[in-house]
């Protein structure tokens, strides 16, 4: 996906290019938000028997982020954004923006699921803003492990009513 300071695409994490992903960073404040990316492809490894996915986020070719998704096994099945960060170098320019679509375009064509859902802290106000842009909205359900924590859900076949 083209945007103005270049072309966002996902791609895979592998040996070649893991370390250049562990090197990303977020700000101090968004700490308390989102893991380190070390902490993001341990929780990959961790999720591999619930078919835990590490997507890399390339800004022209250059690892600038990653999302981590996983699929909940039991009911109601459907995909679980666990982790999507950006490098604090690279946010605000859209590039977050361009990868959630990206990521959500990949989910819906592969259709294992009619939804994907996110865990969001209530203090993290832009988090919130992009997914609520990208479409998410409440799913009422409130975990009680993380009352601190808005609960989101995009639903397939209700984005274009």
């Amino acid at each position: 996906m083209t945007i103005e300071n270049g072309t966002v695409r996902l791609g895979e994490l592998d040996e070649s290019n893991f370390l250049d992903a562990c090197s990303l960073s977020v700000s101090d404040e968004q700490r308390a938000f989102v893991s380190s990316p070390v902490g993001i492809i341990a929780r990959g490894y961790v999720y591999r028997g619930c078919g835990a996915r590490v997507f890399t986020v390339l800004l022209d070719e250059r690892i600038v982020g990653l999302a981590l998704v996983r699929e909940f096994t039991d009911e109601p099945l459907g995909y679980d954004l666990q982790q999507f960060m950006i490098d604090k170098s690279f946010q605000n320019r859209g590039v977050g923006s361009a990868a959630l679509a990206l990521l959500l375009d990949e989910l819906r064509r592969e259709g294992r699921y009619d939804h994907v859902e996110v865990c969001v802290k209530e203090k993290d106000a832009a988090a919130l803003h992009v997914y609520r842009r990208a479409g998410f909205s409440g799913s009422g359900y409130i975990d009680p492990d993380c009352p601190d924590c808005v609960n989101l859900i995009l639903r397939f076949d209700e984005e274009s009513e």
